[in-house]
């Protein structure tokens, strides 16, 4: 049964999430041809099978398994195994019940659902270890093993936090090593306030249950920790499945809309970048503007699910580097979802609409969530390709509609790298969540805003991690809310000859959350001088309208300017509230829709990059040779400008609501 797996060419394809412990053997064999028929490729199993795998300690039980895996393969369907470290059986947990994390109120995350384990549990670790490896020498060279998937959503259900007796434990040791005396820790956390010092690393303890907020140094150092304990937990798993399986590339599944720990980091450990993808279960919290959610309920905002796209792939990028970089989407909605505040059926088109807005981005897989809906358990709400009585449903046919699509569009490149990038940091998520200073504050948002004004101007955009190289050869950087940045980062920006936008709160605190010296910017002085001598929070109810159209909404930052910089625009009140030097803007509010659109538009004309805006609803992507023009509106769209008359490889104008279309740029 174990043979040499042979690497396959690359190219778009469909996926399914399939769970063949959940289903009679019997049934394994037609689920498997239907799948092929449907035009599917690739299969996901294992995540959440540890029970089934070793229903008692030490007793392996992969005789299914090999069944499940050689059903599959006979059907020429690759297999994506995943390791079931989110799900540990209940006779591990009671083995050393202090494995599960704690939560801020020191409360036990117990057994009965997932991810019921502490990233830092050393006990948890070893066993993680044994069952990967059990797994790996089994299967890490069989012919039908497409890549691996390691553990399922890191952090899902907010468990990256953990305040157990393990992480307090990992955690004074991380601050040894960070800190090496307990003076430097002091003088770095600003303890001499409020009588906070420390006289050993011993005494340090988890920044919870205090009697008011904890110390924000401390609380940042926490989350560094703690996005660490990720990277190091998944470490233990790339390298035993390396060791076993040369050659078969490693993924992880990132959510959305997810910023508990550092994702590019985890990322230099995998080949794949891959993320869970549920336009319309993400609406709720993708916008605050009701008339959108009413808008796009059956679709999804039309630029979520891209953003995420355009992340992931510069997460497939960290190990790869930009002509190899590699993403997948792991989980796409087909339908109706169980875990939302309300779960609207998509409307007609958007499933198909969904999987091209991924493969314009550079997908090499998407993969649906899941073959056939459950009867029974937590999620028998969640539509699947198949119905809980097994027969076909809407999503199984769009999977047979894409699959034929292929052969008219060809193979889709990685998109080429942007003119344009849009830096976002992991590190200032939590920064602004310990410190927001306004209840509304929140980075996502402040960098999505952005992100919309972007592609709502009609260009294809790369979302970068704040690196030197990630930044190069572009011609427009726009940087929202960098809280510190690196003084390589900074120099970069200096030495580029790019146009760029930095953003509100960007450069106003020092890499141990103090005030930044000189005040804010902080080292981004350098590229423009200015100071920033106040800021405020507005609530909801109240603006800051600006002279020439559009208004900041919720922040405002008061700017003093230096010599040699100009005023660009101003508050109605009088106040600075974008300055400009030469190549380098600093807008100091967060902006609403229309200032935000405009300001982009501004500086893409400055840059020297082609841009224009877009109809409502309409996007494009870009991706080599080949442009998607994309209607997520609920109406046809006249897009013949965009179109000019070209050939179209498919989709047609005017272009329909929830329509796709695509034709070559070059060459016709």
């Amino acid at each position: 049964m174990i043979t040499k797996s042979v690497d396959q060419p690359r190219r778009q394809t469909l996926g399914v999430c399939y769970y063949p412990e959940h289903w009679p053997e019997e049934r394994w064999e037609i689920d498997a041809r239907m799948m092929a028929d449907a035009g599917i490729s690739h299969v996901r199993i294992g995540e959440f099978a540890w029970s089934r795998l070793e229903p008692d300690p030490g007793q392996l039980t992969f005789d299914w398994m090999d069944r499940a895996i050689e059903t599959l393969h006979r059907h020429g369907l690759r297999v994506v195994l995943g390791t079931p470290t989110a799900t540990p059986p209940k006779w591990l947990v009671d083995s050393m019940p202090d494995m599960v994390a704690l939560d801020r109120e020191g409360r036990p995350r117990g057994f009965g659902s997932r991810r019921h384990y502490c990233f830092s549990h050393r006990g948890y670790q070893k066993e993680c270890a044994r069952i990967v490896t059990a797994l790996a020498r089994r299967y890490g060279q069989h012919a039908a093993l497409a890549a691996w998937q390691t553990d399922n959503e890191y952090g899902c259900h907010d468990t990256v936090l953990s305040y157990s007796d393990a992480a307090r434990t990992a955690f004074r040791d991380w601050l040894g090593q960070k800190y090496q005396s307990p003076d430097r820790l002091n003088r770095a956390w600003g303890n001499v306030f409020w009588s906070m010092e420390y006289r050993s690393f011993e005494e340090v303890d988890l920044p919870n249950l205090t009697v008011t907020e904890p110390n924000p140094s401390h609380l940042l150092d926490f989350h560094r920790f703690s996005s660490d304990q990720v990277c190091a937990f998944n470490k233990i798993q790339t390298d035993i499945i390396r060791a076993h399986s040369p050659g078969v590339p490693i993924a992880h599944n990132f959510m959305g809309r997810f910023l508990d720990f550092d994702h590019f980091a985890v990322s230099e450990e995998l080949d794949i970048a891959s993320w869970d993808s549920y336009p319309i279960g993400f609406l709720d919290r993708d916008t605050h503007n009701e008339e959108n959610k009413k808008r796009y309920l059956g679709v999804g905002d039309p630029d979520n699910q891209a953003f995420h796209h355009d992340l992931y792939r510069a997460c497939g990028q960290v190990r790869n580097g930009d002509a190899e970089g590699r993403w997948w989407v792991m989980e796409q909605q087909p339908g109706p979802v169980n875990w939302a505040p309300w779960n609207p059926a998509p409307w007609p088109g958007a499933v198909r609409l969904w999987a091209w807005e991924a493969f314009a981005a550079g997908a090499e897989v998407v993969s649906y969530f899941r073959w056939r809906q459950p009867s029974f358990a937590q999620e028998q709400m969640h539509e699947a390709l198949l119905l809980p009585n097994a027969e076909p449903n809407e999503a199984y046919e769009a999977c047979c509609r894409i699959s034929k699509e292929f052969r008219a569009i060809g193979a889709v490149a990685s998109p080429t790298r942007s003119d344009v990038a849009l830096v976002f940091d992991y590190e200032s998520a939590w920064a602004w969540k310990i410190q927001p200073q306004g209840r509304d504050f929140d980075y996502f948002d402040l960098v999505f805003r952005f992100y919309r004004a972007l592609r709502r101007n009609g260009i294809s955009i790369d979302v970068v991690p704040p690196r030197v190289e990630a930044i190069a050869d572009r011609k427009l950087i726009v940087v929202p809310g960098l809280f510190a940045g690196s003084e390589s980062i900074v120099e970069a920006l200096g030495k580029s000859d790019a146009t760029i936008l930095l953003g509100p709160r960007t450069g106003s605190r020092s890499d141990d959350f103090q005030i930044a010296e000189g005040l804010p910017p902080g080292r981004f002085r350098s590229l423009i001088d200015m100071k920033i001598r106040r800021v405020e929070s507005l609530p909801p109810i109240v603006d800051v309208p600006l002279q020439n159209g559009g208004s900041f909404d919720g922040w405002r930052e008061f700017l003093v300017p230096g010599e040699g910089v100009e005023v660009a625009r101003t508050s109605k009140d009088g106040h600075a509230a974008q300055l400009r030097s030469g190549r380098v803007s600093y807008l100091g509010g967060r902006p609403n829709d229309e200032l935000a659109l405009t300001i982009v538009g501004e500086m893409l004309a400055q840059a020297g990059v082609d841009a224009a805006p877009l109809p409502e609803g309409v996007r494009i992507r870009d991706n080599g040779n080949i442009r998607f023009v994309i209607n997520y509106g609920n109406e046809a769209a006249d897009v013949s400008a965009l179109v000019a008359g070209r050939d179209l490889l498919i989709g047609q104008q005017p272009l329909a609501a929830r329509e796709v279309l695509a034709f070559e740029t070059l060459g016709s």
